[in-house]
C-alpha cells in the first residue's frame, strides 16, 4: 500500500522523517508530545504519516535547542506564530541576533564604580538599590554606558528636587522600566516581522540603528502631550 498524498508531495512514515530530518524517531515523538508539530495524518489506529514540510520544522526546531539553546515551549510560541515558515523564523532570529551583537557592541565600555561616584552626587545606596531593581546593571568592572545615563538623569531629577523629602525613591524609576517593558517587546517583535526575510540584514541593522534617535525624540513629546492632555481634563473636572 503506498503513503498517502497531498498537494506537497508523497506522506512520510515516521521513519522516513526521522531519516531526512537527521532526528531521531523518538524525539520527534517527543516533539509531537510538546505540540512543536501538528498532528499527522492517521491512517488506521497504528500507522500516521507525515507531510514533507515537517522535515525543515524538525530541524529549525532541533537547532533552535542547540544553537539558541531555547527551551521547548519558547519554540512552541515561536511556531505558533502566523509566519511561522522555517526560513522566515530563521531570519527573524538571525535579526535579533545582529541586532543583539550591536546594541552589545556599545555597551561593553565600562565606566569604574569609583569614577561614577566621583562624578555624580547620587548615593551609593541609591546605585546599590537601582541594582538590585535592575534598572542598573553594573558588573565586576563597572557601568554600561546606558547606566550613565540612567544615573546622570537621576541626578538631574534629584537637583532639581525630586528627592525622598518629597517622597521620590528609587522606586520610582519601577514605574518607567514596568510601562518600557511591554513597548520594547512589542517593538523588537514589530521590527524582526517587517525587516526579516524582506531585505538585506545589514541594511535592516542600519534601519533600526537610523530609528533610535527619532524614537527617542518622539518618546519625549508624546511624554509632554499627555502630561499636558492628563493636567488639562483634571483642570476641566476641577472647574
Amino acid at each position: 500500500m503506498s503513503a498517502p498524498q497531498t498537494s506537497n508531495g508523497e506522506l512520510l512514515k515516521i521513519s522516513e522523517l526521522a531519516e531526512r530530518s537527521g532526528v531521531p524517531v523518538a524525539t520527534i515523538r517527543h516533539y509531537l508530545r510538546e505540540e512543536l508539530l501538528p498532528e499527522p495524518v492517521k491512517t488506521s489506529r497504528n500507522m500516521a504519516y507525515y507531510p514533507p514540510e515537517f522535515v525543515d520544522r524538525i530541524r529549525l526546531i532541533k537547532q533552535l535547542q542547540e544553537e539558541r539553546f531555547m527551551p521547548l515551549r519558547v519554540i512552541r510560541e515561536l511556531l505558533e506564530r502566523e509566519d511561522a515558515e522555517p526560513e522566515r523564523l530563521r531570519a527573524m532570529i538571525d535579526l535579533e541576533d545582529r541586532i543583539l551583537e550591536r546594541a552589545l557592541a556599545g555597551e561593553r565600555e565600562r565606566i569604574s564604580a569609583a569614577e561614577v561616584r566621583g562624578r555624580y552626587d547620587v548615593p551609593q545606596e541609591v546605585l546599590e538599590r537601582l541594582a538590585e531593581l535592575g534598572v542598573l546593571s553594573p558588573d565586576e568592572v563597572g557601568y554600561s554606558p546606558s547606566d550613565l545615563k540612567i544615573i546622570e538623569a537621576i541626578t538631574r531629577f534629584r537637583a532639581g528636587g525630586y528627592d525622598e523629602r518629597l517622597g521620590f525613591t528609587v522606586y520610582d524609576t519601577l514605574r518607567y522600566k514596568r510601562a518600557l517593558e511591554p513597548l520594547v517587546a512589542e517593538e523588537v517583535e514589530v521590527l524582526t516581522q517587517r525587516l526579516a526575510g524582506d531585505l538585506d540584514p545589514e541594511r535592516a541593522i542600519q534601519i533600526v540603528e537610523a530609528g533610535v534617535g527619532p524614537l527617542n525624540d518622539l518618546i519625549a513629546a508624546l511624554h509632554t502631550k499627555l502630561l499636558v492632555a492628563k493636567l488639562t481634563r483634571q483642570r476641566e473636572r476641577h472647574g
